[in-house]
């Protein structure tokens, strides 16, 4: 895991290495982190958004969901599907894997 400290203000950044969906390597750097855990987590959440993986979060899958179609829409449109996501949804599944979410989670 590349976190690393920086010394002059004693805080935290990572340097992230990914594939993006045209095959391109690239690398990302996300600074200010508080504590070197939250460097940790900040990447493995950013691994897991662009590997496509089922294993992600629901909260973070609802992330990618509202950064790829929040321009598409109208602003009324993207307020209303906010609302539901944000009070009725990621309530119940948000800590849930996709990969866990069947039919009987959904029906519950």
């Amino acid at each position: 895991m590349p976190v690393f400290k920086n010394e002059g203000n004693g805080t935290w950044y990572v340097m992230a290495r990914y594939v993006n969906w045209k095959g391109e390597r690239k690398q990302k750097c996300k600074r200010g982190f508080v504590t070197k855990r939250e460097a940790q987590e900040w990447e493995r959440k950013f691994q897991l958004q662009n590997s496509a993986d089922l294993d992600m979060d629901f909260e973070a899958f609802t992330e990618l969901y509202a950064n790829d179609i929040k321009n598409r829409l109208k602003e009324n449109t993207w307020l209303t599907k906010e609302h539901i996501i944000r009070t009725k949804i990621l309530p119940y599944f948000g800590k849930m894997k996709i990969s866990g979410i069947g039919t009987k989670e959904i029906i519950a």
